[in-house]
C-alpha cells in the first residue's frame, strides 16, 4: 500500500450540517497571545494553517460581550462591527485556501474579573473569580434573558464575519459550565436543581443559535467527555448531558475535565492520544461528527482513531502550531518533513504572559504577518560559504535555514554527537520527546547537498580564520555556573567546598548518592527533573528554592501542580522560600528568603541549578577587544549569545540565517496597532 492510499481516509470531506470540511484535519480553538488586540497577526497565523492544509481553522476563545473580559490574558472578541471587520480578515485568509473558519463564542462568567471593562462579572451565583478579589453578580431571570440576547447577537455577528462554524461552549468552568455544575448551581428556579433544569440554558442557547445561523453555519458544542469532577458534573451526568443534546449540534468537540493535567498536559506527564477511551465512550451517544485532541503527531495514530470510530475529525492545537503544514506533508507523503510537537507548552506559556505564540519547533510561529516569515519558504540568499561552529539547537537551525537559502554550509561540532543541550536534556526523565528538535533538523540537513556536518571538530580561532568562510556563525552554547550566581545570588556564594555539581555534571553521568541538596534558582524544569532523577537512583534529595513552589515558572506551561506532586511522590523533601548560602562538603547553610535567618542541613553533595555562562571565548577572540572582528562577517547565536530556552536558541539560529545578506535587517518590525490620525 503506497503512503497516499494509506492515509487517504484523513483527506475525506466531512459534512457538518450546512457546510463541509474539506478533510479531517481540524485546528480546534486554541489561545494565541494575540486576540482582539492583534488582528493582523492573528489572521496571518490562522491563514497559514489553512494554507498548510488544515480543513477547519478556529479562533481562540472569543468574548461575545463586554461582560466577559479576561484581561490581561489575550482573547478574541465579537462585541461590535469593528470586531466583525477584524475577524473577517481571518475568515477571508482561511477561505482563500479552501478551509472552513470556526469561532468559539465564550462567556467567562464568574471565572473572569473583567479587569478591562470594569463591569461586574455575572454567574450562576455570586462567587470569587479565578484569581482576583472580585465576586460575580448572581444572575436573575432578567440577566439570563440578556445573556441569551448577547449570545444570539454574537452568533449573528459571527455569520456576518464569514464564520462557517459557530461554537456553544459549556465547559472549562466558564458561564454555561457553571449552570451545569451540581455544586455551583444552587438555583431553585427552572435553571437549577435537576440535571434537566441545569442543562436548560445550554439547550436554549443551542436552539436559538441554530435558528439564527444554522442555515449558513455549522453549530458546534465543546464539552467535557468525563464531566468536571464529581462535585460539579460526574461522568455519568456528562454522558446524560450528551444524550439530552445529542442531535442538536452539527459537531461535538470533546475534551476532558482535567484541562491542565491531561487535556493540554506536557509530554513530561501525558503521551499522545490519552483521551481516546473517554472520547470513544461518548461518541456512541450521538450520530453527529466528533472531533477531539490528543497532541497527535503520528499519521498512523490519526488513521487508527478515525477507522476505529473514536473520532471523525483529528483535532489539534499544538501540533498545528509546531507544523502548520502537517496535513500537506502527510498528503504528499513527506512524513520526514513533519516538525513534530515536543509537548513542551512553550506556546501556552507565551499566551499566559500576554505575548504572541512562539514554538520550540517552529520559529516562524507568530511572525507570519509581523516579519513575513513562512514556515516552508525562505528567500534565496546571495550565495557564498558559511561556517557554523556548534551543532546545538541554534547551530542546527541556522545550518538548515542557510542550506535552504542556497549557501554552502559547513557545520562543525566539537562533540562526538550533534544536538548540544537538546541531546543531553532529552535523556533526562520525561524529556525524551524533546529530541525531536534535533532529529527533525538533522533529517533536513542530510537532505541538503550543500550542508556538511563534521563531528569531533573543536576549532580554534586561528582555524576558523584559516577556513576562509564568507560568513561565520558561532553557536557554542553555554555551561551551568558552579558558583551559585543567579537570581538570588548576584555574587558567587562565598563558601563552596566538596562535591559541588551542576546539571552539566549530572547529564554527563555524575550521580551522587546519599544526602543530596539541590538549589533551584532557575525555577523551571531542570531542578525538578534532576531531583526526580537522583531520587529514582536512591539518593535522599532535598529540593531548595527561594520562591514559594517547586519549578515556579512551569506554572506558565500548565504543569506546576504535576511537578510538585511528582516530587512529593518521589519522596523529595521540598524547602521553599529558602536559599542555599554555603556548603562545606558536609553541611549546607540555608537562609530564609524573608527573614535571612540561617540554619544548616547535612548533605554529601550540592547541585547548583542557578544560571548559565555563555561559552563565548571563541567568539570573543575572533571579535577582538573592540568587537569589530577584523573584517570578518561574524555573529554569535543561541545560548552563546544569551542563554535562554531551547525555543529561543532555535529562533536565534533561524533569525540570523534568514536575515543574512538581507538589506532590511535592523529595520523596525511591523506593529499591529491602531494609529490615531493627526488632524
Amino acid at each position: 500500500m503506497n503512503i497516499e492510499s494509506r492515509y487517504r481516509v484523513l483527506f475525506e470531506p466531512v459534512k457538518l450540517g450546512p457546510v463541509t470540511a474539506p478533510n479531517r484535519f481540524y485546528q480546534v480553538p486554541h489561545c494565541t497571545g494575540m486576540g482582539a488586540a492583534m488582528p493582523r497577526t492573528l489572521a496571518g497565523m490562522r491563514g497559514m494553517k489553512a494554507e498548510g492544509g488544515w480543513g477547519v481553522v478556529c479562533t481562540e476563545y472569543c468574548s461575545l460581550h463586554p461582560s466577559s473580559d479576561d484581561q490581561p490574558y489575550p482573547y478574541a472578541s465579537l462585541w461590535d462591527e469593528g470586531d466583525v471587520a477584524n475577524l473577517a480578515s481571518m475568515t477571508e485568509q482561511v477561505h482563500a485556501h479552501g478551509a472552513l473558519a470556526g469561532v468559539e463564542l465564550w462567556h467567562g462568567g464568574s471565572y473572569v474579573a473583567n479587569m478591562l471593562s470594569r463591569r461586574p462579572p455575572i454567574g450562576v451565583r455570586s462567587m470569587l473569580s479565578r484569581v482576583d478579589p472580585v465576586q460575580s453578580q448572581r444572575m436573575d431571570r432578567r440577566d439570563i434573558r440578556e445573556f441569551r440576547r448577547w449570545h444570539l447577537a454574537a452568533a449573528k455577528r459571527a455569520r456576518e464575519a464569514g464564520f462557517d462554524v459557530v461554537y456553544v461552549y459549556p465547559t472549562h468552568g466558564y458561564l454555561l459550565a457553571e449552570f451545569l455544575s451540581r455544586s455551583l448551581n444552587d438555583r431553585a428556579d427552572e435553571y437549577g436543581g435537576s440535571l434537566e433544569n441545569r442543562v436548560r440554558l445550554v439547550r436554549e442557547i443551542l436552539e436559538e443559535t441554530r435558528a439564527a445561523v444554522g442555515d449558513k453555519c455549522a453549530i458546534a458544542v465543546r464539552f467535557s467527555a468525563d464531566g468536571h469532577g464529581v462535585e460539579h458534573l460526574s461522568v455519568a451526568e456528562a454522558h446524560d448531558v450528551v444524550g439530552m443534546l445529542a442531535e442538536l449540534p452539527d459537531l461535538w468537540d470533546f475534551v476532558v475535565g482535567d484541562y491542565y493535567g491531561e487535556e493540554m498536559a506536557t509530554s513530561r506527564f501525558v503521551k499522545e492520544g490519552s483521551l481516546e477511551e473517554r472520547v470513544a465512550r461518548v461518541k456512541r451517544l450521538t450520530t453527529k461528527p466528533v472531533v477531539s485532541v490528543g497532541r497527535f503527531t503520528s499519521p498512523d495514530t490519526m488513521v487508527r482513531q478515525v477507522r476505529s470510530g473514536v473520532m471523525d475529525l483529528i483535532g489539534a492545537a499544538r501540533p498545528s502550531i509546531a507544523d502548520p503544514f502537517l496535513p500537506t506533508k502527510i498528503r504528499e507523503g513527506r512524513l520526514e518533513d513533519i516538525r513534530e510537537c515536543i509537548g513542551c507548552n512553550v506556546c501556552y506559556s507565551n499566551n499566559y504572559r500576554g505575548t504572541p505564540l512562539r514554538c520550540t519547533q517552529n520559529p516562524t510561529m507568530g511572525e507570519e504577518w509581523r516579519r513575513g516569515w513562512h514556515p516552508e519558504k525562505v528567500p534565496r540568499g546571495k550565495g557564498g560559504s558559511v561556517l557554523v561552529v556548534g551543532a546545538g539547537p541554534a547551530g542546527l537551525e541556522a545550518a538548515r535555514t542557510l542550506g535552504r537559502r542556497g549557501y554552502e554550509v559547513t557545520l562543525a561540532e566539537a562533540g562526538t554527537e550533534p544536538g548540544g543541550r537538546v541531546t543531553l536534556e532529552s535523556r533526562l526523565p520525561g524529556l525524551s520527546e524533546w529530541a525531536r528538535v534535533r532529529e527533525y533538523r538533522l533529517a533536513q540537513i542530510r537532505a541538503l547537498p550543500n550542508v556538511r556536518l563534521y563531528l569531533d571538530n573543536r576549532l580554534s580561532a586561528a582555524e576558523v580564520r584559516a577556513f576562509g568562510a564568507d560568513h561565520i556563525f558561532i553557536a557554542t552554547g553555554a555551561r551551568w555556573r558552579r558558583n551559585g550566581v543567579g537570581r538570588w545570588h548576584a555574587q558567587p556564594i562565598a563558601q563552596l567546598e566538596g562535591a559541588v555539581l551542576t546539571p552539566d555534571d549530572i547529564m554527563a553521568g555524575v550521580h551522587p548518592q546519599g544526602r543530596v541538596t539541590i538549589f533551584d534558582d532557575d525555577q523551571y524544569y531542570m531542578g525538578p527533573v534532576i531531583s526526580n532523577l537522583l531520587a529514582g537512583l536512591g539518593a535522599e534529595v532535598t529540593y531548595v528554592t527561594p520562591v514559594g513552589v517547586a519549578g515556579e515558572w512551569s506554572h506558565y506551561t500548565g504543569e506546576q501542580d504535576a511537578v510538585q506532586r511528582q516530587l512529593l511522590e518521589a519522596g523529595v523533601r521540598i524547602e521553599v522560600s529558602t536559599a542555599v548560602t554555603g556548603f562545606d562538603g558536609a553541611t549546607v547553610s540555608l537562609g530564609c528568603a524573608y527573614t535571612g535567618s540561617e540554619r544548616t542541613h547535612g548533605a554529601e553533595a550540592l547541585v547548583l541549578i542557578t544560571s548559565r555562562q555563555p561559552e563565548d571565548a571563541l567568539y570573543e577572540e575572533l571579535a577582538g577587544p573592540d568587537g569589530e572582528a577584523s573584517g570578518l562577517s561574524l555573529r554569535r547565536i543561541g545560548d552563546c549569545r544569551a542563554p535562554a530556552l531551547i525555543a529561543h536558541a532555535v529562533y536565534s539560529g533561524h533569525e540570523a540565517a534568514r536575515e543574512l545578506d538581507d538589506p532590511e535587517t535592523g529595520q523596525p518590525l511591523r506593529r499591529d496597532r491602531p494609529v490615531i490620525e493627526r488632524r
